[in-house]
């Protein structure tokens, strides 16, 4: 089995009688670059802060590489870089001096400075002032910031938020790059589903502060279920015959939909056609993933 970088086991926060987060249980596997995936106000941002142990459960325990955090604080957090929300860095000063004082606290080598604002596509502009940074090149220094000291598990809150689609392509494909580049686990969260279908090769999806999928993107995409849409004349017999002849059929807008299950289209086509019935369409139809989304977490409001 694989190693588990982050499990959480019931992991539950209440805020007076408001359950932010409920009985979460989160498995990310080493190398896993894993999508968090939820609407705002789901309990992302909770989960997260519970993982980096900025705030407490009410119930229910984090280990993070196969360790307790409320006990092996320290020990676990040097191994860790996070963005949560935003990033924090100091306006007045250069990208550069910004990295020296994290680079200072951590007590490691300069050359890590150097090191992260490659990854991050900042190097030219180390000595430029943060004041005159574009947002996705603060976002770009934030990460930059979470890179720092050889992390084994970056944590990224929401890290496109705010930017237009160039910077949003900018950050996607350098976080896409960070497993291969660094080797380390990624956990990113987002609210938008189409950012994660791009980047993740796991996901989780809270809701509501309950967690109602976590596995691979193309485990996701098979619970859209497979249905066979029909047009045939007469309709309404088309429909009582495939009916007589076993088949769940729903007939919606104009057309019939049977569950794909083991159907063989061919056979179903020619059983019309050999009926006498007209078939002018006959497709199969699979859920997009925004589709999957929505029924999972009943629309988003």
């Amino acid at each position: 089995m694989d190693e588990l970088i982050i499990e959480t086991k019931g992991l539950t926060k209440d805020f007076g009688k408001l359950a932010a987060v409920k009985d979460v249980n989160l498995k990310v596997r080493k190398g896993a670059l894993y999508g968090f995936l939820g609407p705002n106000g789901a309990g992302k941002s909770t989960t997260i802060r519970m993982l980096l142990d900025l705030m407490k459960p009410t119930k229910g325990k984090v280990y993070l590489f196969n360790k307790d955090i409320g006990s092996h604080r320290m020990e676990i957090l040097r191994k860790v870089g996070a963005m949560v929300e935003s990033p924090s860095y100091y306006e007045n000063l250069t990208a550069y001096e910004n990295l020296e004082i994290i680079r200072k606290i951590l007590q490691i080598d300069k050359k890590e400075i150097d090191k992260a604002l490659e990854i991050v596509n900042l190097f030219k502009w180390k000595n430029k002032r943060v004041k005159n940074f574009s947002l996705g090149m603060k976002q770009r220094l934030g990460i930059a910031q979470a890179l720092m000291g050889n992390r084994e598990l970056l944590i990224l809150d929401e890290p496109t938020n705010g930017l237009d689609p160039a910077g949003v392509r900018e950050i996607r494909n350098l976080i896409i790059s960070l497993p291969e580049i660094t080797g380390a686990t990624v956990l990113i969260s987002s609210h938008i589903l189409s950012e994660i279908e791009l980047i993740a090769d796991h996901v989780g999806i809270i809701h509501r502060g309950n967690l109602l999928f976590q596995g691979t993107i193309e485990e996701l995409k098979a619970k859209g279920n497979l249905e066979i849409a029909i047009r045939a004349q007469p309709l309404l017999e088309a429909e009582k015959f495939l009916k007589r002849k076993g088949y769940v059929v729903e007939n919606r807008e104009g057309k019939l939909y049977i569950s794909k299950g083991k159907i063989n289209i061919e056979e179903l086509n020619k059983t019309l056609v050999l009926e006498g019935y007209g078939v002018s369409h006959l497709s199969e139809n699979k859920k997009n993933l925004e589709e999957v989304f929505l029924e999972l977490t009943g629309g988003i409001e």
